[in-house]
Formats: C-alpha cells, sequence, structure tokens
C-alpha cells in the first residue's frame, strides 16, 4: 500500500492511497496486477470494508456460478507489528446465505495463520478471482524486485488430500512460504455448502501437526472449488519493520489487558479460552445441547475443562507472535503422564456443536469429530448445526428418519453423517439447515438466522442475531450480553444492536483478532503509528458503520425483506422451561424491535 498524505496537519485524503491488487482470470489465465486508488477510508482499511464495495456492484444470482468474484485481501494492520495482526479475509456471495427470493447474499469469513502477513510481505493487498478453470490450479503470489509476481500452477497432484496434507505437500515446495486450501469438502462443491479454507500456521509448518486456522463461515471453500481453485501460496522473507513504543504498549495491553482476559490462561490471569463458556453458560443452562435444546441434566459437565484434564494433555499455544496464548490444543496422556499425540483444538463453538450438540459427551468421541470436519475442510459451526437439525428430526420422526437414521449421542452414526457429508456424499446435509428444513417441511427448529446457521448460542438469548451480516456473533456483539448483563428492556435492545453490537466488524477491517480485546484508543493508536493513517477516531468509527450498513444494503439488494430479519421459530412458540435467563423475547417484542432497529438503520443506508 502506498500512502501520499503528508501527515503533515492537512486532512487525511483516502484518494492519495493506493494498494496493490491481482486480478486473475480462471477463464482466460490472464492476470492483471496494478495499483488501484483508493475511494474512500473503507478501502484504506481494508478487509470487508473494501471487498464489499465491489460485491455491492455485482449482479449475482448463483453463488457458484463462474461471475461470483472471490475476492481474498487484508486489512490495514495485517503483517504489521500490531499483535494479533494476522488476518486473511475471503469475501464472496455465498452458497449458504440466501434470501426468499432465492439469491445469495454477500459474506466475509476471516481467519488467522500467516498466510496473510505473506501475502502482504509480497507487496500484494488483494486479489480477485474470476471465472471457473478448466482444471485445478493453484495460485502462488511471491516476492520479487519488480513487484509481488503472481503465477497460476496446477493442483492436480493435490486432489483428494485432507487440509493439513495438502499444506504439508506445498511445504516441500515452496520454502518461507504460507498456504491457504481447501480439503475434500471444497472439492465436493457441489453437494458440500459450508467447506471453509484451511490456512498454515508456524506451528503447524514447525511441528509438523495438524494445526490449520480456518475461514470457515459462509461457504468460501465452496466458492474456491466451484472455482477449481485448490490452494494459495504465499511466499516472502518475513518484513517486520522496527517495534515503536506506542506499538509495543498497545501490545502489551493486548496480552495482558482485561480485554483479552477470557481467552489467556488462568496462570496469566485470563479464565482460559473460549472453552470457559462452558461452565459460565451451563450455570443458566443456556449451553446448546441436542439441536439447541439444554436438557439441564448434568451431561455436558463432562466435558469441561477441568473433566478431561486427566485423560488428556492440554496445552495453550498461540498464533505468530501472539502473547494471548488462546488456543486450547488436545495431546493424549501417555502411560508416565507425558504429551503425546496431538489430537485437535477445541475452541467453543466447535467443542458444543459438534459435540455436546449432538448429544456426544465423551472427551475422545469429541476430538475424533473435530478433527474429522477440519481435516475435510468444513466450518464447525454450519456442519455442527445442521447436523443437529438432522439428529432432532429423527427423534420427531423416528418411522421416517433423515439420511442414515442417526440420533443424538449415537457417535457412529454421527461420524458417518459427517464424513459423507464431507465428501459430497451426503448433499441434503451438506447443502446447509435451511434447504434442509424447507425440504423437510419442518422449520421451526431449523437454527439459522437469514440461511446461515446460528453459532453456539440460544437465539433465545439473543435478539441481534437477524442484524449479524455474516457469522452470527462475531459480526453482532450481542451473543452474550444477556448473560452478563441481563438487561431485557426495549431501549437496552435497540441501542445494542444499533450502536455498541456493529462496531463488532472493526477488527475486520483493520486485519486484527477480535480476541485482543482492543479498545476504541488501542485500535486508533495502532492505525495511525503501524498503519500511517492521520485520522481521528470518529472518522474511523464512521467507516466502521458504513461498511457495516453496507452489508445490510446489499442483504436487502438481494431480496431479503424485513420478515426474514426473524429467529427460528421454536423460540416463540416453545420456549425451554429449562433456561434459566428471562424470558422476554415474544413475538410482539420482537415486532416492535424490528421496527426500533429499521428506524435507525434504513435512513442511514439511503446515504450510502
Amino acid at each position: 500500500m502506498r500512502n501520499a498524505n503528508s501527515n503533515s496537519g492537512t486532512k487525511f485524503d483516502p484518494q492519495k492511497v493506493w494498494y496493490t491488487r491481482a486480478t486473475i482470470n480462471l477463464d482466460t489465465g490472464v492476470i492483471d496486477v496494478k495499483e488501484v486508488p483508493c475511494r474512500n477510508l473503507e478501502d484504506v482499511l481494508g478487509g470487508f470494508g473494501r471487498s464489499f464495495q465491489m460485491l455491492m456492484t455485482r449482479d449475482i444470482t448463483e453463488a457458484l456460478g463462474a461471475d461470483n468474484p472471490l475476492i481474498i485481501n487484508t486489512g490495514l494492520l495485517t503483517g504489521s507489528n500490531v499483535m494479533t495482526g494476522l488476518r486473511t479475509y475471503f469475501s464472496a456471495y455465498s452458497p449458504l446465505k440466501y434470501s426468499d427470493k432465492g439469491l445469495p447474499a454477500a459474506i466475509w469469513s476471516a481467519a488467522s495463520g500467516k498466510f496473510g502477513s505473506k501475502m502482504k510481505w509480497t507487496g500484494l493487498d488483494e486479489i480477485v478471482v474470476e471465472g471457473r478453470s478448466s482444471h485445478p490450479q493453484l495460485i502462488v503470489i511471491q516476492e520479487s524486485p519488480d513487484g509481488p509476481q503472481v503465477t497460476l500452477k496446477s493442483a492436480e497432484a493435490l486432489l483428494g488430500m485432507e487440509t493439513h496434507d495438502k499444506i504439508m505437500a506445498l511445504q516441500k515446495d515452496y520454502a518461507d512460504a504460507h498456504f491457504a486450501v481447501i480439503g475434500p469438502a471444497g472439492e465436493a462443491y457441489e453437494n458440500c455448502y459450508f467447506a471453509a479454507v484451511a490456512l498454515s500456521t508456524e506451528n503447524e509448518l514447525k511441528s509438523g501437526d495438524d494445526k490449520c486456522r480456518f475461514a470457515g463461515r459462509g461457504g468460501m471453500g465452496t466458492v474456491m472449488g466451484s472455482k477449481n481453485l485448490i490452494g494459495l501460496v504465499a511466499q516472502s522473507k518475513d518484513k517486520l519493520t522496527k517495534l515503536a513504543p506506542e506499538i509495543k504498549e498497545v501490545n502489551k495491553k493486548i496480552a495482558t489487558g482485561p480485554g483479552s482476559v477470557k481467552f489467556r490462561e488462568a496462570g496469566k490471569g485470563g479464565l482460559g479460552g473460549t472453552w470457559s463458556n462452558f461452565p459460565i453458560l451451563d450455570k443458566f443452562h443456556v449451553l446448546p445441547q441436542n439441536n439447541f435444546r439444554p436438557k439441564a441434566d448434568g451431561a455436558v459437565d463432562q466435558l469441561f475443562r477441568e473433566n478431561l484434564e486427566q485423560d488428556f494433555v492440554i496445552k495453550a499455544e498461540s498464533c505468530y507472535r501472539c502473547g494471548i496464548n488462546c488456543h486450547k490444543n488436545i495431546y493424549e496422556r501417555t502411560d508416565d503422564g507425558k504429551r503425546g499425540a496431538f489430537r485437535a483444538k477445541f475452541d467453543y463453538e466447535p467443542l458444543n456443536l459438534l459435540a455436546t450438540n449432538l448429544g456426544i459427551h465423551d472427551g475422545e468421541q469429541a476430538w475424533r469429530l473435530v478433527q474429522l470436519v477440519d481435516n475435510l475442510g468444513m466450518d464447525s459451526i454450519s456442519c455442527g448445526t445442521t447436523v443437529g437439525y438432522v439428529l432432532g428430526y429423527n427423534e420427531r420422526h423416528p418411522d421416517a428418519p433423515l439420511c442414515n437414521g442417526a440420533r443424538f449421542g449415537e457417535f457412529d452414526k454421527i461420524l458417518e453423517l459427517i464424513d459423507a457429508a464431507g465428501r459430497g456424499r451426503m448433499p441434503d446435509v451438506g447443502r446447509g439447515v435451511k434447504r434442509l428444513s424447507v425440504k423437510t417441511g419442518d422449520l421451526g427448529y431449523a437454527m439459522h438466522v437469514k440461511g446461515l446457521e446460528l453459532p453456539a448460542y440460544l437465539p433465545e438469548t439473543n435478539p441481534g442475531y437477524p442484524w449479524a451480516i455474516a457469522g452470527g456473533h462475531m459480526t453482532m456483539g450481542t451473543f452474550m450480553s444477556l448473560v452478563l448483563e441481563g438487561d431485557t428492556s426495549m431501549d437496552y435492545w435497540v441501542k445494542a444492536i444499533t450502536q455498541k453490537g456493529l462496531l463488532q466488524v472493526r477488527d475486520d477491517l483493520l486485519g486484527t483478532c477480535k480476541f485482543a480485546g482492543m479498545g476504541q484508543k488501542m485500535a486508533i493508536a495502532a492505525v495511525q503509528v503501524e498503519g500511517g493513517l492521520d485520522i481521528p477516531l470518529e472518522d474511523l468509527l464512521a467507516a466502521v458503520r458504513r461498511a457495516y450498513l453496507r452489508g445490510l444494503a446489499i442483504e436487502r439488494k438481494q431480496g431479503y425483506q424485513h420478515s426474514e430479519y426473524t429467529l427460528p421459530a421454536e423460540v416463540f412458540d416453545n420456549p425451554n422451561p429449562n433456561v434459566k435467563t428471562p424470558a422476554f423475547l415474544t413475538r410482539e417484542f420482537f415486532a416492535e424491535l424490528q421496527q426500533k432497529v429499521w428506524a435507525v438503520f434504513e435512513p442511514e443506508m439511503a446515504t450510502l
């Protein structure tokens, strides 16, 4: 990125900033690398703030059509000295998220790992992939004295490999590089719509263990597969600059401050990572179980961290140069109590949605399911939520079950179901819960909003879900509000959605991780010092708000009606008596909330 602003007291002009984009036409093989002038601050910041402006201009009717562009970019702070500045963004129209008119909605998915940093260090800020190749391709980005060099290579030799195996095979051919690949699920794109993109990590390449990071939400791996794009390579020397004192202080606050306390180990003053959600949520009986229907029977306690520590070695590990150590990696415990083979990473979402939400409460069975989903390259949220619906349907319809007849807790059948979905042999599952529930006619307990499967937080605790523009909890920060604050007033929820909640997307422009918990003053300091932008905080927040509203505007452009901004009917019609949080979500409350939220958003959307 090139910034021609003088930073001498004159107002910052986004149009004096240029970023480098490679447009790759897979139909013709033509690659065009050039500098592009920024139109506004969202372009400068990057991530979905830039990609959604391009997607807004496209009229896409089929997510798997060759005209659906796949945009791969970074944020302003990706590859910088700011701790957690590692994010890569994959944006396109989603095969999962679609309106009742049948039109796909735009989405982005973010991942850490080191691929984004390496890509940026080659001199490339963004890739736009157009068209569809007639044969499997690999995009290779390399640094050179003349700027980034982008080429296409055959990926035939990678076909059929699982995600980790693809990455390790590529490492043999490309030294000092990082990788982004799809797995078997992405290759089976016609039947698996929640395929993810796996990104390599330093830990993975050095240890040889299966420790990818994933851009999971919305089926971006499916879009890659539909283009016959199997992977990307970014090869460059590391290019970190001298650490400024201001950024050293920001990093110290990230690693030790209150923003990341939930994700750090107890020995570092933390709560132990996202896994700590298990006892917190179970206290209120809002930990999803048996397709988001907590039973309050104590079974979920078996997967509390403290109850697995005698069977496994649990080690906190981190992304590149991050002091939070949020990864809770599970290793076999040998007979002498030492660490054995690596098995899986237990984050809250996959552990819940691929275990307790499916009636699985055994640690070994849980890691086997998590590992399988990662190896096949699927989004654990969409996969687990869709499989949960299948099990719920089979419980209600024992005489005419779906798929292989799997029920809650039946590990072998659940394993078989997930494997078949990830290999394209079970399209009813692989195409997501909205399509499946429409096919069966049992809509009320299909846990999705606007076609995208819900994360592991009960919808009856979060009326903000319908206004999330990508992942339900990562793009609308209201998912823990009821548990933590307990406020059920209309005024509270309108403000939570229209003011604080939407700021959850800030990091998806900057290139930083939400687990850093950067306050606004820390974020603007990072943007000013490390990003080199002489802008005030109010300009940053205004750009974040415009980017968010643009996401809503694209949804409306693609046919979404007010009625589709709702929650699963079971929330209103069959409340769970086991849930201990306040019961306040009636249809009347939600109708008033809809009206008041749109009264705030729609006038602003009209000015974009």
